[in-house]
């Protein structure tokens, strides 16, 4: 099962690796990854495999959103199927 999890917000370091070290602490894979940096602000997509993670992705979405709150970003993080009917992709 796939997920996608979105980071924006502005750009500061460590972004990257404090979202990768969280994935790997719940065993979720990134199978791909997108970032940008616009002017000042940071934005990231990621495909994530969440077949073997450690938590439900309910709570992998409210731990995503704290995430986001600590490092000052917004995190979301969506079924692969709901982000593809939502987004027409």
């Amino acid at each position: 099962m796939r997920a996608v999890l979105t980071v924006v917000g502005r750009d500061k370091t460590g972004i990257i690796a404090k979202v990768s070290a969280f994935l790997e602490k719940r065993n979720i894979n990134i199978l791909d990854i997108s970032q940008t940096i616009l002017s000042d602000y940071f934005a990231m997509i990621m495909l994530v495999d969440i077949s073997a993670a450690t938590v439900k992705l309910a709570t992998l979405a409210d731990e995503c959103d704290g995430l986001g709150k600590s490092i000052g970003m917004s995190i979301h993080v969506q079924h692969e199927e709901i982000f593809n009917a939502m987004h027409g992709v």
